[in-house]
C-alpha cells in the first residue's frame, strides 16, 4: 500500500492546496493520501484569530471532498502540544507496517528540512516528494535535494506542479475585506461566510450571485435596483454603504416563499408571530429574510434589523433601517403616483421621506379596505413631526 501525508495548519485551505493534492494524486496515484490538519504546526504559530482546531478540520473536509483516494485524518488534532511529523509517521508506520510512506510538501520545508524534529528518522522512514509553490523555485528544490541524497541517502522525487500564487496568510487578510473568494474551493468560502471565521465579510459580486438564485426570476430587476438606491442613500447620510449594499441584495431572499413555507422557516428559527402575522405572507419574508442571512452568510444586528423592518418599517428607526425601508420604496423600477416626489425628498430630508413614504402606504393598504400592521401604524406616528 502506497501512503502519501500531506500535512499543514490549512488556515484556511485553499484552492492551491487542493491542486497540490491533486498534482500528488495523479503523479504519485497513491492508495490513499492522507491529509492531516496540525494542531499546533512546529514550524510557525497559527495567526490570532483563527478558528478553533475542529473548524479547521471541518474546512479541510470540505476543500478535498473532490481530491481521488483523500482522506481526512484527526489524528494530529487529539495530541496535546506541537504537532511533530515524527511523531504521526510512527503511529502510521504501527497502523500500516508495510505500508510505503511519503510525505508531500513543498521547497520551502524541504530547505529546512534539516531543522525538523527527528528528522533523520523521516528520511530513513519515507520518501519526499516534494513540489515548489512559487516560479523560481525549482532549481533551489533540486539543489537541496541532491544534498540531502548525498549526505542522508534520502529518497526524495520532484513533482511537476504548476503552483498557483497564494497563501493562508494573505487570504486571511483579504477575507476581512470583502475579498478572496476566487482563492477558495466554494464550499469552503460558504461555510467561512456563514460563521465569520477571520471575521470573512462576503464578497458582493459572490452575495449577489447566492441571493439572486433565491429569488423569482422577475425579481432580481427590484433587488438590483434596491441594491443601488440604497448604497446612494448611505453615501449621502453617511452610512457604510457596504452594509447598505449587504442589506439591498439579501432583503427579499424569502420572498418567493408560500406561507406554508414561510411557517416552516419561522418555526426553524424560532420566530414568535402574531396572529396577523401568521397569515400574511409579506409580514413573514421579512422576518424569515432576516434569519436566513444570519444563518448563511452572518450578517451583522445592523443588516439584520434593516431587513427585518424592511416592509413594515417601525418607531425610532436606525440610519440603515431607514434607507433599506425608502431604498426599498422608491428603486428605479418602482412607478407609482408621488414617486417622483419622494424620492426627491429622500436625499434632502430622510425623515420627511419615511413620514411621507408612511403615510402613501398605509393609505394604500387602507384603499383595499385592509388594516394596517400595527408596526406601520406607529412608525408612522413616530415619524409625523417631521412632516413638510
Amino acid at each position: 500500500m502506497k501512503i502519501v501525508i500531506y500535512g499543514g495548519s490549512f488556515n484556511p485551505p485553499h484552492c492551491g492546496h487542493v491542486e497540490a493534492a491533486m498534482t500528488i494524486s495523479e503523479q504519485l496515484k497513491p492508495d490513499k493520501l492522507l491529509i492531516i490538519p496540525a494542531n499546533i504546526p512546529p514550524h510557525k504559530e497559527l495567526a490570532e484569530g483563527s478558528p478553533t482546531a475542529l473548524e479547521r478540520l471541518e474546512l479541510t473536509k470540505l476543500a478535498f471532498s473532490d481530491v481521488p483516494n483523500a482522506e481526512i485524518s484527526d489524528m494530529e488534532l487529539h495530541r496535546e502540544g506541537k504537532s511533530y511529523t515524527a511523531t504521526t509517521v510512527e503511529l502510521l508506520k504501527q497502523q500500516h507496517p508495510d505500508a510505503e510512506l511519503y510525505l508531500a510538501m513543498g521547497t520551502d520545508m524541504l530547505v529546512t528540512f534539516e531543522e525538523w524534529y527527528m528528522f533523520r528518522f523521516l528520511l530513513e522512514t519515507l520518501t519526499l516528494a516534494v513540489f515548489v509553490r512559487s516560479e523560481g523555485e525549482e532549481t533551489e528544490m533540486l539543489r537541496h535535494a541532491e544534498y540531502l541524497k548525498k549526505e542522508y541517502g534520502a529518497k526524495i522525487i520532484p513533482l511537476r506542479h504548476e503552483p498557483k500564487s497564494m497563501s493562508s496568510r494573505d487570504i486571511r487578510d483579504m477575507l476581512c475585506r470583502r475579498m478572496g473568494a476566487s482563492f477558495l474551493p466554494e464550499k469552503v468560502y460558504e461555510r467561512i461566510i456563514a460563521n465569520g471565521d477571520y471575521d470573512a465579510k462576503p464578497e458582493l459580486y459572490w452575495l449577489r450571485g447566492k441571493a439572486y438564485a433565491m429569488l423569482k426570476p422577475n425579481r432580481v430587476a427590484h433587488v438590483v435596483g434596491c441594491e443601488s438606491e440604497a448604497v446612494k442613500l448611505a453615501q449621502r447620510w453617511g452610512e457604510d454603504p457596504e452594509n447598505a449594499a449587504e442589506a439591498g441584495i439579501l432583503h427579499d431572499i424569502t420572498k418567493k416563499l408560500s406561507l406554508p413555507e414561510q411557517l416552516i422557516l419561522c418555526d426553524k428559527y424560532g420566530i414568535i408571530n402574531d396572529t396577523i402575522e401568521e397569515h400574511n405572507v409579506k409580514l413573514l419574508h421579512a422576518k424569515t429574510g432576516a434569519a436566513m442571512a444570519k444563518e448563511l452568510f452572518n450578517v451583522c444586528k445592523e443588516v439584520y434589523e434593516a431587513i427585518r423592518w424592511h416592509t413594515t418599517g417601525k418607531a425610532d428607526m436606525t440610519l440603515l433601517e431607514k434607507i433599506i425601508y425608502m431604498a426599498d420604496y422608491i428603486e428605479p423600477n418602482r412607478d407609482f403616483e408621488g414617486v417622483e416626489k419622494l424620492r426627491a425628498l429622500a436625499y434632502e430630508d430622510l425623515d420627511a421621506a419615511m413620514a411621507l413614504g408612511l403615510k402613501m402606504s398605509l393609505e394604500d393598504i387602507r384603499s383595499y379596505g385592509q388594516e394596517p400592521y400595527i408596526a406601520s401604524v406607529e412608525a408612522y406616528e413616530w415619524y409625523k413631526p417631521f412632516e413638510q
